[in-house]
C-alpha cells in the first residue's frame, strides 16, 4: 500500500514509538529473569509506559478525541463520535516470561463503532492496518482473510481463562467441541494478534470469552477489512458488552458459531 491516511499515519507513528521502549524493556526484562529480582512489577512499569507513550502522541495529534485505555481507563474528549481504545501490551504474560509474542493495539471507535485500527507485533517488526472501507494490510501488503470452507481443514485460536477469571468448564466444552472435528487448535497469548492473523489468513477463525474492548477493536477492524466475519460467541452483535468474540471467514462463520454455541448448552458431565 503506497498511501497511508494520516489517521493510519498517526497510529503507526504512534505503535512504533511506544514500540522502542517495549522492545528495550524486554531486553532488560530477560536480564531481571536471570538475576530472581521480581519481573512482575517492571513489566507494570513497561505497560503504563506504553500507554503513556501512546495517549501522548495520539492526544498531540488528535487532541479533542476520548481515550479509553486497558490501564488508566476512560478520558472523555470534547469531541463525542471519537475514541482511541488501546491496549499498550497484549500479551504480557508473554512479555513477562521472555516470550517474543506480545503487541500493541490501537483502534478508534467512531459513533460508537469500529473505524480504524493498527496492531503492531514488535519482535516481529509487524505492523496490521485497517481502515474503514480501505482495506486491511500487512507492511504494506494487503490482505484476506483464508478461503478454507471446511472445519476439518481449518486451523483456530482462541484464548484461555487463567487462575480467578472464566469459566473454565465453559471453556473447556467449547475446547472440546472445536477441537473434535478440526485440523487443530492454537492458543499464543494475545488477542489482538489472533484476530490479526485471523485477518491475514494464519488463522482460519478464533474464539475467545470475556475479552474487553481494548482487546478486540482494532482486530474487528482487520478482519472486516479482509473480508471476514467477526460476531460474538452466539453470531450476535453483544462483542463489547459480554458476549465474547468470534471471528472467522464467511464459509466458515456459521459452523464455528454452532459449535461454540452447542458447548454451552451442553450438561455438566456428573462429577
Amino acid at each position: 500500500m503506497n498511501y497511508r491516511s494520516p489517521l493510519l499515519n498517526v497510529m503507526t507513528g504512534a505503535a512504533l514509538k511506544a514500540a522502542k521502549g517495549l522492545i528495550r524493556d524486554f531486553g532488560e526484562l530477560e536480564q531481571l529473569q536471570v538475576s530472581k529480582k521480581g519481573p512482575a512489577d517492571f513489566v507494570s512499569r513497561a505497560d503504563h509506559k506504553s500507554e503513556s507513550v501512546l495517549r501522548s502522541e495520539l492526544k498531540k495529534a488528535r487532541p479533542a478525541y476520548g481515550l479509553l485505555m486497558e490501564e488508566s481507563g476512560e478520558r472523555a474528549g470534547t469531541d463525542t463520535s471519537n475514541r482511541w481504545v488501546i491496549d499498550p501490551l497484549d500479551g504480557t504474560t508473554n512479555f513477562l516470561h521472555g516470550i517474543p509474542h506480545f503487541s500493541i493495539s490501537i483502534g478508534l471507535e467512531r459513533d460508537g463503532e469500529p473505524y480504524a485500527g493498527v496492531i503492531y507485533s514488535p519482535i516481529a517488526d509487524e505492523m496490521f492496518v485497517a481502515e474503514r472501507g480501505g482495506g486491511a494490510f500487512l507492511n504494506g501488503r494487503r490482505l484476506r482473510v483464508s478461503g478454507r470452507r471446511n472445519v476439518e481443514e481449518a486451523l483456530f485460536a482462541t484464548g484461555i481463562p487463567f487462575l480467578g477469571l472464566g469459566d473454565h468448564g465453559l471453556f473447556l466444552k467449547q475446547l472440546g467441541a472445536v477441537m473434535a472435528v478440526c485440523t487443530g487448535v492454537r492458543r499464543y497469548g494475545s488477542a489482538a494478534l489472533d484476530l490479526a492473523w485471523v485477518a491475514a489468513g494464519r488463522f482460519d477463525g478464533f474464539w475467545e470469552n470475556g475479552l474487553h474492548p481494548w482487546d478486540i477493536t482494532a482486530g474487528i477492524v482487520l478482519v472486516r477489512e479482509a473480508g471476514g466475519f467477526v460476531s460474538d460467541l452466539s453470531g450476535g452483535r453483544k462483542m463489547f458488552s459480554g458476549g465474547g468474540v468470534l471471528a472467522s471467514n464467511a464459509a466458515l462463520h456459521e459452523p464455528l458459531v454452532a459449535l461454540v454455541g452447542s458447548a454451552a448448552r451442553a450438561p455438566a458431565t456428573a462429577p
